[in-house]
């Protein structure tokens, strides 16, 4: 027998499910004769690649984690001090291995089902309660992207509820974080909001002003008591937002008991590492009053159909995309599994355990300031919390210089230097600082008697705003401090919750496809999870290399000229590619081109992202097939030639068809003087085999949270960078901490240099382990896959838009609509496809009625006939109620879904058997998984909108 010395396992098998059999089965199913053959009736001949992607071998997993391992090498992890809203942390390892490294969590879809995601809903319902808790307010929504664009959405809500129309003027407190400073400056720009930085104890309040932020405490580390700033405001209609640091609430009297409107901040000092930027769960928490103004998604308690207590998306529209132009938000990723770590360890430490965790921090910067002042030094913060500041004069290179020595990073601005500690910093920690700091001097530390300083130790805040209500008293946060207990709480809500380990979920447009455990394995590692977003740039050469290959291997994907990696969701890229055509055409002088046109058909974040941007919408109708109408779009590009700024067009279509007019419509764009902005959210039907800059476009966001791997983590983290045309490099977004500027860049648009950086590394892993080949190969089975569900449903459920030669792209839309006539709604389907094992399509969306459908390159032809089955049977079903053999009210789609405590009661009330209820066709039993609630009531829900925790006996009342 002859061996083989040069085999290699290749991950491009392992990520791609169809075997050579399965491939060839399915070939035949569709009506073609080769793979090749499908391609070319699905992708236009006009715009195919000629050459294949310009990448490097792949490499196999094990390769690819010890090549890691030495890049990883390459960053050199200091103790940070720097803080500035970045603390380094203890993840609780019951934690960190049962929820960040687990999929039954981090492959959850955002929870629109909440039948088959009440585990996750109740998780961040607890985060939910854990910031109104601790910031003093009434509401709080389920978290956002981080504490810069949190800061900019409370800026708009504060913008849009002002009753004043000339209030144009937003007050920056000076000692607010220079990042958040950044993304207001951003933000603000496209709405003609002028802001004003200064000092909140000097700045003369007037009427033409709408808002005032400020950060508690400062961002020099200072506690300034904001009451009367506040008061002084609400006489002048101007309404208040705080910054907070959320650890420090747990001794420092809350904003709400002070007078603030809207408070935001970071939860990521609460269990999430660094990660050198993110990913990280912002909050943004106000009055009730301002429940229906408020961005970003709630969760909400309802009951079901039984009566029972469930959990919800409350007040739906809160993904203000939906509002479309009319919106003030896009947002449309949130940091879900970040908040729902962020809640866990509120829950694990209860109020107590991190009452004492913000005392320990807070008693080793009192020592700090202490054994400094000993030793000569002018700290200049009369009241802090965990940061001192300061004056260091000539010394500053002596301090930095044994600072470095020592291994250890503070932030520097000109000559005054801030030292924040955080909970890994232990005694002997800061007797290394005082060290450092006694050597520069010409003395040791033990001219210094620690031990008296120690016992002298004493709270460092003004009387006024040492915190006295309580927090955290829900039984959630005061019940689970054993390391069993908390497993089996983390555990008990992940059996709740339908994820990719049960099944497939082939919802369109969200591409929900493997996220490799070797992906996912380095994000956790010291070198990343531990590094400083503003850690000095040559310590960080490991995520440098990463970035530096990544952005090249997109650009090639692509066939742009460049790449920002900054945005750290995919409505924010949308967001960020308009901003730099904007500067593009303002730096022409083109202030006019303010015009962009829109599909139809666009998702909804398209236009609330042009509307952001400061844009004109102007709508282009589609045709009866779904296409973009050619000459309508020719018309209106025409007829605003002189202020057109952009389309925004998205390819594949929204509807999954290849459009074959798409060169002609970016040719008309360019002729009459405007941009291309393609949506990336359909590029797994492009990699390889197509892209944005040889169709035409000039900028595209691409959403790493689907087609590169990324988790979707329960309805977050997500990343969307963008990529241009060489004539708009120069316009990428900046920084004002860490220079990556172009020479015109625009201000930043995330708070991290590079936004959610850590989560970068699962893309790198999977471009690395598949290489050119592998990753065209995945999008023709993208493509094969979708393709052959069609072929297999097309007779039970009329597919609503095709390609010319009947081919879709990598996904299609179901039409449902006629069922209605019969009393069976999409939303029926939905919930009925639960009893299967299976979470539903995306519903109603892009055509309401109907259900779309993606199910991946990952998905073996086994599951695709699982699934098929399944709606095949639920067509069945359908009929029964069509033809009156069953009861048009009393029936398994509108019961569904059945849970087991519904099929095993005693009573029985339903003309149908309790085996078509929950085990409606043989596979099922094997794979069942059982909501763990009925259908839920969103009406109840939103009539009696309760988004914290209420004591367990609320909920029997209100069901009374």
């Amino acid at each position: 027998m002859k061996l083989d010395l040069d085999f290699q396992e290749k991950f491009e098998q392992r990520h791609i499910a169809p075997n050579q059999q399965d491939t060839a089965s399915m070939l035949e199913t569709v009506g073609v004769s080769s793979m090749d053959q499908l391609i070319e009736q699905t992708v236009p001949a006009q715009i195919r690649l000629k050459n294949p992607l310009n990448l490097p071998p792949a490499k196999s997993e094990f390769d690819y984690l010890n090549d890691l391992k030495v890049v990883a090498s390459y960053n050199k992890v200091f103790k940070s001090y720097i803080g500035q809203g970045y603390y380094d942390v203890i993840v609780p390892g019951v934690i960190q291995r049962n929820i960040l490294e687990n999929p039954g969590w981090y492959t959850q879809y955002t929870p629109y089902q909440a039948e088959i995601a009440q585990g996750r809903l109740q998780a961040l319902l607890n985060f939910q309660t854990m910031i109104v808790d601790l910031t003093g307010m009434e509401i709080a929504n389920a978290s956002l992207l981080d504490e810069g664009t949190a800061a900019a959405e409370a800026m708009f809500m504060q913008y849009s509820l002002r009753k004043n129309a000339d209030a144009k003027i937003f007050f920056v407190s000076e000692d607010v974080f220079p990042q958040t400073i950044d993304i207001l400056k951003t933000r603000s720009a496209p709405y003609g909001i002028e802001i004003q930085i200064g000092d909140h104890r000097e700045v003369e309040l007037t009427d033409k002003m709408f808002g005032a932020i400020v950060q508690y405490p400062a961002g020099n580390g200072a506690i300034y008591n904001y009451a009367d700033f506040a008061q002084k405001g609400h006489e002048k209609g101007i309404k208040l937002t705080v910054v907070v640091d959320l650890l420090s609430l747990t001794l420092l009297t809350p904003p709400g008991e002070w007078g603030a409107d809207i408070v935001v901040g970071t939860s990521q000092r609460f269990g999430v590492p660094m990660g050198f930027g993110g990913p990280h769960a912002a909050f943004f928490a106000t009055k009730e009053e301002y429940k229906r103004s408020m961005p970003g998604r709630i969760i909400g308690v309802t009951i079901d159909n039984a009566g029972n207590y469930a959990l919800r998306m409350a007040l739906q529209t809160r993904e203000q995309h939906i509002r479309r132009d009319k919106a003030t938000s896009n947002i449309c990723t949130a940091q879900a599994l970040l908040a729902i770590m962020a809640g866990m360890y509120a829950a694990y430490h209860g109020p107590k355990g991190l009452k004492k965790i913000s005392e320990r921090i807070h008693g080793l910067t009192v020592l700090l300031a202490s054994a400094l002042n000993e030793l000569g030094y002018d700290q200049k913060n009369e009241f802090f919390f965990d940061t001192i500041q300061l004056e260091l004069g000539d010394l500053l290179n002596s301090i930095h210089a044994e600072a470095v020595n020592n291994e250890v990073n503070f932030n520097y601005k000109g000559s005054l230097t801030s030292i924040s500690l955080d909970e890994t910093t232990s005694l002997e920690d800061v007797l290394i600082l005082v060290k450092i700091f006694a050597k520069v001097k010409g003395k040791t530390i033990h001219d210094l008697n620690i031990a008296e300083l120690k016992s002298a130790v004493e709270s460092q805040f003004p009387s006024e705003l040492v915190r006295t209500s309580s927090y955290l008293d829900h039984p959630v946060f005061n019940t689970h401090y054993s390391e069993h207990e908390m497993l089996r709480y983390i555990k008990s809500l992940e059996a709740k919750d339908l994820s990719l380990c049960h099944s497939m979920i082939a919802l369109g447009s969200c591409t929900m496809k493997l996220n490799a455990t070797t992906e996912m394995v380095p994000v956790t590692w010291a070198e990343f999870s531990k590094m400083h977003p503003f850690a000095p740039i040559d310590q960080v050469g490991g995520y440098m290399q990463i970035f530096n290959e990544l952005n090249n291997w997109l650009s090639e994907i692509t066939g742009f000229a460049a790449m920002s990696l900054q945005p750290n969701a995919g409505a924010q890229g949308e967001y960020a590619g308009l901003m730099v055509i904007r500067a593009y055409h303002m730096d022409r002088g083109d202030h006019h081109r303010n015009v962009a046109l829109i599909p139809s058909s666009a998702h909804g974040t398209n236009p609330a992202s042009a509307a952001m941007a400061g844009m004109k919408i102007v709508v282009v109708k589609c045709d009866e097939r779904g296409n973009i109408d050619v000459n309508d779009l020719k018309i209106k590009a025409e007829e605003h030639k002189d202020d057109l700024s952009c389309l925004m067009v998205t390819y594949p279509s929204t509807h999954g068809v290849f459009e074959e007019s798409i060169i002609e419509i970016c040719q008309i764009i360019h002729n009459n003087g405007g941009q291309v902005y393609m949506d990336g959210a359909n590029m797994n039907a492009k990699v390889g085999l197509t892209s944005p800059a040889t169709i035409g476009a000039d900028v595209c966001h691409l959403n790493l949270h689907k087609t590169f791997c990324i988790p979707h983590g329960g309805g977050g983290p997500g990343m969307g960078p963008i990529g241009v045309a060489k004539h708009l490099v120069n316009y990428l977004p900046g920084h004002s901490v860490v220079d990556i500027n172009h020479e015109k860049s625009i201000h930043a648009v995330s708070s991290a240099p590079w936004g959610s950086a850590s989560i970068l590394i699962i893309s790198h892993a999977y471009i690395a382990m598949m290489g050119g080949e592998g990753l065209a190969n995945a999008t023709r089975y993208a493509i094969l896959n979708a393709n052959y569900i069609k072929a297999r449903l097309e007779k039970s459920y009329p597919v609503l838009y095709s390609g010319s030669a009947g081919r879709c792209a990598h996904e299609m839309i179901l039409d449902c609509r006629s069922f209605k006539s019969f009393g069976i709604e999409v939303t029926d389907i939905a919930k009925r496809l639960m009893d299967y094992g299976f979470h539903a399509p995306t519903v109603s969306f892009p055509v309401a009625g109907t259900l779309m459908v993606e199910p991946t390159e990952s998905e073996p032809k086994h599951e695709l006939d699982r699934f098929c089955d399944a709606m095949i049977a639920i067509r069945s079903e359908i009929e029964e109620v069509e033809n009156g053999t069953a009861d048009k009210v009393n029936n398994p789609l509108k019961n569904a879904p059945h849970t087991s405590a519904v099929v095993t009661a005693n009573e029985w009330e339903h003309p149908y058997s309790r085996q078509t209820a929950a085990f409606p066709l043989p596979y099922v039993a094997a794979y069942k998984f059982w909501p763990s609630v009925g259908r839920v009531n969103d009406t109840f829900g939103d009539r009696t909108l309760i988004c914290s925790c209420p004591p367990v006996e609320s909920y029997a009342e209100e069901a009374v």
